[in-house]
């Protein structure tokens, strides 16, 4: 695809680099002149090496590990692409970071995903692309317009491919069940889900209690929006296979991976985990069990269809 318009603007910090570049192949636009660096002292310097005045500037930039860092490049160059006199900058956020946190649980909790939104208005956001938002409610944090983007049409393209057969939907918990629903209809209308019920005794610490559905002799795909300590995945799979299902495959869009999670799915019962590149994975993360998936073709996509004011949604129809 080629957009032959100068007035399309695509810039990156240091996120994720390599799906700016995808992006911008996929596109035909070559990423913005725009040097993000480091002082001495650890600030993040940036300098913008063309004219964006009066441009439609598209920011990529995942708010992956290390969050804080990657948080403070976005807002950033946002901050500056509108003191610049960019026409309009949108928020290209492939993962968004602090969204586990967006409602109060308990006494005295912030609500840090409100917190961030608020941050990337006030530099200077004027719209925003994300995937597979932890809990969608986010949307409604922004008082510009969100475009909420479903991994789960590039995963249920993987699985169809793969012509499986006596498959389950799984949902790892009782709040993921509509992913599973939209996972099973895009896979095959006949395919039915089961839930996993669990609850969570502290942050990052899950423990499985009943299985709702039957999975038995079947080929189960367990569905969720992120992996982080890989702690629900694996004794999820683990309840699975003891419950008799035959199988067990992972996916989700968002890798994080954390902590022990490489190792936890290295020794599981897991046969494969499907991700997609909205966070990069690093070459000591790269197992033979995971499958990176690229968002390239449907990041590019969603951006020209911003660009030239067309539909977005009729790409998930």
């Amino acid at each position: 695809m080629n957009i032959n318009n100068n007035k399309l603007k695509i810039f990156t910090g240091n996120a994720n680099p390599q799906l700016a570049q995808e992006i911008s192949d996929y596109l035909g636009v070559p990423l913005g002149l725009a040097k993000v660096g480091r002082f001495s002292d650890g600030e993040i310097s940036l300098t913008i090496g063309e004219s964006v005045r009066g441009c439609d500037a598209f920011v990529i930039q995942p708010t992956c590990p290390p969050v804080n860092e990657n948080l403070m490049e976005l807002l950033i160059i946002v901050d500056a692409l509108r003191r610049a006199s960019a026409r309009r900058i949108t928020a290209v956020i492939p993962y968004y970071g602090y969204a586990r946190q967006e409602r109060k649980t308990r006494a005295r909790d912030p609500i840090s995903a409100k917190l961030v939104a608020n941050l990337i208005m006030a530099a200077g956001a004027r719209r925003v692309i994300a995937m597979d938002l932890h809990a969608g409610a986010i949307q409604g944090f922004f008082d510009i317009p969100v475009d909420h983007l479903l991994g789960v049409k590039i995963l249920a393209d993987y699985y169809k491919k793969k012509d499986l057969s006596n498959v389950v939907v799984v949902s790892p918990d009782l709040g993921g069940v509509t992913r599973a629903r939209e996972l099973a209809e895009r896979i095959g209308s006949v395919i039915d889900i089961a839930i996993l019920e669990k609850r969570r005794p502290s942050p990052n610490e899950a423990k499985i209690m009943h299985l709702i559905g039957d999975v038995k002799g079947k080929t189960v795909i367990m569905i969720d929006d992120m992996i982080d300590t890989a702690g629900t995945i694996t004794l999820g799979a683990e309840a699975l296979i003891n419950s008799g299902a035959k199988e067990v495959y992972v996916c989700c869009t968002h890798p994080v991976l954390s902590g022990p999670a490489v190792e936890r799915i290295k020794n599981s019962c897991i046969k494969e985990v499907v991700v997609t590149n909205t966070i990069p994975l690093p070459q000591e993360k790269k197992i033979d069990k995971i499958k990176v998936l690229s968002v390239a073709s449907l990041l590019g996509e969603v951006i020209m269809r911003v660009h030239k004011d067309l539909s977005v949604s009729e790409l998930f129809d």
